[in-house]
């Protein structure tokens, strides 16, 4: 499977940016997807993940700012970052935990490319 992230970009800080994630291939299902960012000089952190079921989870730092989502029939995940700040700044790195293909084969633990979300003014 592939992972493609799009959406990234500059915003001033209380802006807003919306990342998706789409992952290609014969698949079946995916089950946890998930954000990570890694900002310069840090080590990756998880920002959120959601279950097949839609089950949510967050970093602290962006619960009440950040929204993840999923559309199971199109294999996206989205991130809604919303009244974002300076220390959002990061590459972003979508996940796909496990992943069933048609052939009834699995794969785990899939990793987009990053993409750059720049937060200043």
């Amino acid at each position: 499977v592939q992972l493609q992230a799009f959406g990234g970009g500059w915003v001033q800080p209380g802006g807003s940016l919306r990342l998706s994630c789409a992952a290609s291939g014969s698949i079946s299902s995916i089950n946890a997807m998930g954000w990570y960012r890694q900002a310069p000089g840090k080590q990756r952190e998880l920002v959120a993940t959601i279950s097949s079921s839609g089950r949510t989870k967050y970093v602290d730092s962006v619960k009440g700012r950040f929204t993840i989502s999923r559309d199971n029939a199109k294999n996206t995940v989205y991130l809604q970052m919303s009244t974002l700040k300076p220390e959002d700044t990061a590459v972003y790195y979508c996940n796909a935990d496990r992943v069933y293909y048609t052939d009834y084969s699995w794969g785990s633990d899939y990793w987009g490319q990053g993409t750059l979300v720049t937060v200043s003014s």
